[in-house]
């Protein structure tokens, strides 16, 4: 049986042009939909900090947070493009202080690192490449640093964002992420550079967009402005959870069979779940 392979870094390089969806995904069940749905690039953002552990901003997210949330994505997965973002702390210090991160990442289930800054973060970016693993970079508006930074503003420094752009395509990222920038520039940027331009926030002139999931899902209570939302799963999840504690309050979940009768629906209708250390998959 031939083994399937994920997408390459150079494959996602050779969409420039090309019109394509990225997505986070925190998890194996949520990464398997969006798999499933025809979505090949995933993102493990350190966006969980806000969406899935409840912090302010994405600062207090650790290595280990990020190592085990990709482990997760990649077990849910097996063609998708496994990008996960190297968070606050991890690289900033120095070359090697980034390549031990960022190879830890790998090791855990990433395909790619990604990582915050542009002319700034160049030698960060080449010495990962160096030690063989893909970069995606990232510019325009910096969540881990905008906190207590200049804040959540619009950026629209053209001179500055090309400089930037051009900074971390030479030193070798394979697409650059553009954080709120504005869409004018960002048209600008994704003419001159090479490499794909993912937006979030950025206007439609990207060659890729992404979004957070917990945003497009209706989960997360504050998205910013620019996300769509394409679902109100929350709303569904919130009246599961109601309709669940009324039948238990009112004794009508369980239902109310023989123990026979449960014997047999369990028996006939029922999967049955091996957990194994060979896998953590359902098996029926």
């Amino acid at each position: 049986m031939a083994t399937v392979r994920r997408l390459t870094s150079s494959a996602i390089r050779s969409r420039k042009h090309a019109r394509f969806a990225v997505v986070t995904a925190y998890d194996a069940p949520f990464a398997r939909c969006a798999e499933e749905a025809g979505i090949d690039v995933l993102l493990v953002g350190d966006s969980m900090g806000n969406v899935v552990l409840g912090y302010e901003s994405t600062t207090p997210v650790e290595l280990g947070d990020m190592c085990r949330a990709a482990g997760a994505v990649a077990r849910g997965t097996s063609k998708a493009h496994i990008i996960v973002d190297l968070p606050f702390g991890s690289y900033q210090a120095s070359d090697e202080d980034a390549v031990r991160s960022s190879i830890a990442l790998v090791k855990a289930g990433a395909s790619s690192v990604k990582l915050e800054g542009g002319e700034s973060a160049a030698p960060r970016i080449a010495a990962i490449v160096r030690a063989g693993i893909p970069v995606c970079a990232h510019i325009g508006v910096l969540p881990q640093t905008a906190a207590i930074g200049a804040g959540f503003k619009r950026k629209s420094d053209t001179a500055r964002l090309l400089a930037d752009g051009r900074a971390v395509e030479a030193a070798g990222a394979f697409a650059v992420v553009l954080e709120m920038v504005d869409p004018a520039a960002a048209v600008e940027l994704t003419q001159a550079l090479s490499i794909p331009t993912i937006g979030i926030g950025a206007g439609g002139g990207c060659d890729a967009q992404v979004l957070v999931m917990h945003d497009m899902l209706g989960l997360f209570a504050h998205a910013p402005p620019f996300a769509k939302r394409y679902a109100e799963i929350a709303s569904i999840a919130t009246e599961a959870f109601r309709t669940y504690a009324r039948e238990v309050r009112e004794g009508t979940f369980p239902s109310r069979t023989t123990a026979s009768e449960d014997r047999a629906a369990s028996n006939a209708d029922a999967p049955v779940y091996a957990i194994s250390s060979a896998s953590t998959k359902p098996t029926a």
